[in-house]
């Protein structure tokens, strides 16, 4: 066989093989996936609280089957709802969201924007978040109705932590909160929500969007019991296995998604620490709409009771 042949021969194997991994990407990015976590939170003896962490929609109108599988999530029945945002990628995906999100805006809510709440999606390379962080931030798209957003999510009851703190009541527990606006586009007003955490609740929550370690430390140091994120998509292009490669901000990949401890070396009970739940999300760019060995996922976390020694 001649060299050229053989060249020949390699080069369409790995053209072949990589139309097939992309099909595959494609598929999985539509594989929506219902993980169950528990968190050991609450005072000893109260029912367990059921709380649904969605983050990283992106939806646009006509992403169907995504709209229908986030509906179907009202079955679930949750105490709580926990948006960690990026839920828009395009400019009419308003009502298309209110409509997916249907009998859940009836249940208690708290919620924070992301970048992808503010600009337009543009397309871009994926491979570049693969590179150091360089700052640059795509806010040159028009931009997103945001303010409908936040609108039509408080008129149905549910409470914007941007840069700000509230508590409500869910199930049988009082939870207090401390969120903040996405620190990918450093919007995030920390001082507005700093100080000890309510020592009055049961339970304390900090939400972000992006989990920079800035925004994780304060909220861990302030006595949070546990942060809620998103933004990483869990590394979106995965190792088998779903191992990251990134997390495009300065966590680690290694807590690209799943639940974890703040700081990652704390144990639960350490003082200044917190659980940390980092969502892989619904979503991609709609330009790329590819996961591999990182399915869309939304969470269903219990809020179970703690040890009574841990009481």
């Amino acid at each position: 066989m001649t060299l050229t042949r053989v060249i020949g021969r390699t080069v369409g194997l790995g053209a072949l093989a990589g139309a097939g991994l992309t099909a595959y990407g494609a598929w999985e990015a539509r594989a929506y996936t219902l993980r169950r976590v528990t968190v050991p939170l609450l005072p000893a003896g109260q029912r367990p609280l059921r709380v649904l962490h969605l983050s990283d929609l992106h939806l646009t109108p006509g992403q169907t089957r995504k709209r229908a599988w986030i509906a179907g999530l009202a079955r679930l029945e949750p105490d709580l709802v926990v948006n960690t945002g990026d839920n828009l990628a395009h400019r009419d995906a308003v009502p298309a969201l209110l409509d997916s999100l249907g009998p859940l805006l009836g249940r208690p809510g708290v919620f924070v924007l992301g970048s992808n709440d503010y600009f337009e999606p543009s397309g871009r390379n994926p491979l570049r978040y693969l590179l150091p962080d360089d700052g640059v931030r795509h806010t040159g798209t028009p931009q997103l109705p945001w303010p409908e957003l936040k609108r039509r999510l408080t008129d149905h009851g549910w409470l914007d932590l941007t840069n700000d703190r509230g508590r409500l009541v869910a199930g049988e527990s009082l939870l207090s909160f401390a969120g903040v606006d996405d620190p990918h586009l450093a919007y995030d007003r920390l001082d507005l929500v700093a100080g000890p955490a309510d020592r009055d609740a049961d339970v304390r929550l900090g939400v972000a969007h992006a989990p920079y370690l800035r925004v994780l430390d304060a909220f861990a140091a302030d006595g949070y019991d546990a942060i809620l994120a998103g933004h990483t998509h869990g590394g979106q292009v995965c190792l088998p296995g779903g191992r990251a490669l990134t997390t495009n901000c300065d966590l680690e990949p290694a807590r690209a998604k799943g639940l974890h401890r703040h700081p990652a070396d704390s144990r639960d009970g350490d003082p200044g620490s917190a659980w940390l739940h980092v969502s892989a999300g619904l979503g991609t760019n709609p330009y790329a709409r590819v996961r591999v060995a990182c399915r869309p996922e939304a969470t269903l976390l219990t809020f179970a009771p703690r040890p009574r020694d841990d009481a």
